[in-house]
């Protein structure tokens, strides 16, 4: 079944029936204040923190599903009879009732229809400001005149910390006080007076009543779908000093036939009357902001942004849906998760409220072409969280990291993998923007003492060599990659072994760049001595195992009755370059034959049921296909279609592609369940009734490396110190495709032709009609604007 469409030429997708399978949301706004909204105004607001910000109270996980949120409702004061401007959370009948949700790229547009009138309610937050829009443009299409009441309801956190909010009310249930005083809403609280405050108001037509007290406006045992005060057409001009409070303003609009009237309402942080830490008043943003010119041009505003960052990487390929989501939604989804690391969304309420390690350092991968300026400033801040030991902090808190001053973690809380996935995101940065220099700047760590970038880089390896098993692998300690599987101080992890491996030959490419022919040749010599390690212990024949346990037992092998073989290994034996190009081809073949599936590869085969002497499986609490319990973990995916490239299989490593990829699921949307224009961090396995659901949508590592993976290896851009290289990898059925792409402020139109039907190799490359030797468009020879073509073959 299908619920709306891709609008490439808008760089919307529109929604055309509002009960979509699971909430399908939008982002807005910028790590100052930012929102999530749904398909159906649900959602919250916070202030710089989701968990430490919160502005609009959100129930996850409840009952009717993503509310309250963001609600406008129009009440026809002949009948009294009353809707909403996004089908919830009235939900009248949608035999009725027609809607159309246009989620664009930092704005959401809700269009309805209902009994001959017809409105568009418009949301977003100005760039660079802390408040939102609301904009509700009325129409009557009848032939009669019209009177309509428009009420808002937003119900406000009474406290900023969301779990202090919902769940501590012996304390926040006395402290919240909401007063109407001339023409807005005040909400505030004593935890921090002058602080802890919100404002919201209305421009565009006169306020007829108002209520600050969420039960006064709701009424007793009634929810947003029935609310008392649009049901009787009046507001009770409440206020609230404790319990719970809310933003309700009503106005009427007159509207003779064919008439439209706007109105603007907007919430913002700070005090209706005075500034604060720089922030302007309400009255002030009321006054200058809420006029149709100005909304406008702040929406343009917004839409010139994001036309800015995703130009950086346009292409065109015979395939559609690859289309819509690289030049739109993926690369979109690419910086929410770049903005917001795991810790805003539908799934996690704000306990994960600073930067993962792993995960930050990741996500940078899929952005640092686009804004290449915020990247070092997030990369910089995150080498800051690596200790001087070599290991991560778990989680880096922007708001109170003291580079310097925190406390190490102890040993048995290290993750084997955080600062190993440091000399790839560093490499990737160095040869986006050519700055070498980069690895001279001195960082300190983050408990004590200081290195260069270049220091930092090679004390990561040195943390993994500290940690090195009786077989010479790396130790997995807490976790490596997969939080489920746990080697502890005594076990040892192939996944975290093979990225050692590829940090070492990254970090021997960026000494010799830089002339430190010592650092080359340590980290070269470390190189092989783990690989022989590697080939002596973790071969099991066929693949690679997953890891061996301090007594000997190994995980991922096919002398086990379950989780015979994993994921990880396997194709990071085949990126890394340490296993050989035969181990690679067999171990990857292995893959397909055993994890591969029309829903994506899993995790692992079989999944689990019993425990494995000296491995620690918390994926046990998890049922058999569900997350890394042998679910189809699509982070991973992205990795096996990285590994084909490098063995230079492009039809595989598109199938891998288009199993998972969302928008493929767009017509079948009652499979994938998630939004067709966003990636999932898993989608449900071959052993469970739910195969092929798709869930936690958004906030994922596979953004960034599938990003990663369609981009630099399928169709083969990959920045390098001298240049672009180009080296596609794809289905032998494609006649070539085109991109443009901005490589270190000049622009590249590419257009590679595929004569021979090959899945890869470049035979020629023309340069502004000037061929040049090898498949490295050379940076030195770019003009502002540049033709290259490319040949296959």
């Amino acid at each position: 079944m299908q619920y709306g469409y891709f609008d490439d030429a808008r760089r919307e997708y529109v929604i055309t029936r509002p009960d979509t399978p699971k909430s399908w949301i939008n982002y807005l706004g910028s790590r100052l204040y930012g929102g999530i909204i749904t398909q159906n105004a649900g959602g919250y607001s916070f202030f710089r923190s989701g968990g430490m910000g919160r502005i609009l109270r959100m129930r996850f996980n409840g009952v009717p599903l993503d509310q309250p949120g963001r609600y406008l409702y129009l009440r026809d004061d002949a009948s009294g009879d009353y809707w909403s401007a996004s089908w919830q959370p009235v939900g009248k009948s949608l035999e009725t009732y027609r809607s159309t949700v246009r989620h664009g790229l930092g704005y959401s547009i809700f269009e309805s229809e209902y009994a001959q009138i017809r409105s568009e309610f418009i949301c977003f937050i100005p760039r660079g400001q802390a408040f939102e829009y609301w904009a509700l443009t009325v129409t009557n299409t009848s032939s009669t005149p019209r009177q309509i009441s428009v009420f808002s309801y937003a119900e406000l956190a009474n406290e900023w910390h969301f779990r202090q909010d919902l769940e501590n009310l012996q304390y926040s249930q006395y402290i919240v006080q909401a007063t109407f005083h001339d023409g807005m809403i005040h909400r505030r609280n004593n935890t921090n007076p002058g602080q802890n405050e919100l404002y919201f108001g209305l421009a565009g037509a006169e306020i007829v009543s108002y209520d600050a007290d969420r039960d006064t406006f709701l009424g007793n045992y009634r929810t947003q779908s029935n609310p008392i005060a649009v049901e009787q057409g009046r507001c009770a001009n409440s206020s609230t000093l404790g319990d719970n409070s809310c933003a309700s303003l009503h106005t009427v609009l007159n509207l003779v036939p064919g008439a439209s009237h706007q109105v603007i309402f907007v919430l913002g942080i700070g005090s209706p009357t005075q500034s604060w830490h720089g922030l302007p008043s309400g009255k002030s943003i009321l006054a200058e902001y809420a006029t149709p010119d100005r909304l406008n041009h702040e929406l343009s505003l917004i839409q010139n942004e994001w036309r800015e960052h995703l130009d950086t990487l346009q292409v065109k390929t015979p395939d559609s849906d690859l289309n819509s989501m690289i030049n739109v939604w993926h690369a979109y989804q690419t910086h929410m998760t770049f903005n917001w690391s795991r810790g805003v969304s539908l799934v996690e309420a704000g306990d994960r409220d600073g930067l993962g390690y792993r995960d930050t350092v990741q996500d940078m991968l899929a952005v640092t072409h686009s804004i290449p300026t915020p990247v070092e400033e997030r990369l910089d801040l995150i080498l800051t969280g690596q200790t001087s030991e070599g290991g991560g902090m778990p989680l880096v808190k922007p708001l109170s990291h003291r580079p310097g001053h925190e406390k190490a973690p102890d040993i048995e809380q290290y993750r084997s993998d955080d600062t190993l996935w440091l000399p790839i995101t560093v490499s990737n940065f160095v040869f986006e923007t050519g700055n070498l220099a980069y690895l001279d700047k001195v960082l300190p760590y983050a408990d004590k003492n200081k290195a260069t970038v270049f220091g930092h880089l090679k004390q990561a390896l040195q943390f993994s060599i500290d940690h090195k098993g009786k077989n010479g692998l790396i130790q997995g300690l807490a976790a490596d990659w997969n939080d489920c599987v746990k080697f502890g101080t005594t076990g040892e992890s192939l996944f975290t072994t093979f990225l050692f491996y590829k940090g070492c030959v990254l970090v021997a490419e960026l000494a010799r760049l830089k002339g430190f022919e010592s650092d080359a040749a340590w980290c070269e010599t470390q190189a092989q001595t783990v690989k022989a390690s590697i080939d002596a212990a973790g071969w099991d024949g066929e693949w690679f195992v997953r890891g061996i346990s301090a007594t000997g037992g190994k995980l991922g092998s096919k002398s086990n009755h379950e989780g015979k073989i994993y994921l990880e290994s396997n194709v990071w034996a085949a990126i890394s370059g340490a296993a050989s190009r035969e181990q690679a081809r067999q171990c990857m073949d292995a893959v397909h034959e055993h994890l591969a599936s029309e829903h994506g590869v899993a995790l692992c085969e079989p999944p689990h049921t019993e425990p494995i002497p000296g491995v620690g499986l918390s994926l046990l609490v998890y049922p058999p296909s569900h997350k890394e319990n042998g679910g189809i973990f699509c982070h991973s995916n992205s990795w096996a279609i990285v590994a084909e490239c490098v063995l230079g299989r492009g039809d595989r490593a598109y199938e891998y592609y288009r199993s998972y990829l969302p928008a493929r699921y767009n017509a079948q949307a009652e499979i994938h369940q998630a939004e067709p224009y966003v990636y999932c961090q898993f989608t449900y396995g071959k052993h469970t009734p739910r195969f092929g659901e798709s869930r936690n949508p958004w906030l994922t590592g596979t953004a960034s490396w599938t990003y990663v993976a369609v981009t630099q290896y399928l169709l083969g851009l990959q920045p390098a110190l001298t240049g672009l290289k180009v080296n596609p990898c794809i289905p032998a059925a494609w006649d070539g495709f085109e991109v443009r792409r901005r490589f270190r402020g000049k622009w590249i139109n590419l257009k590679v032709e595929n004569p021979t039907h090959v899945q890869g190799g470049v035979k020629q490359i023309i340069l502004n009609g000037n061929p040049i030797q090898g498949n490295i468009i050379p940076a030195d020879q770019l003009l502002d604007e540049n033709v290259a073509q490319v040949i296959l073959g």
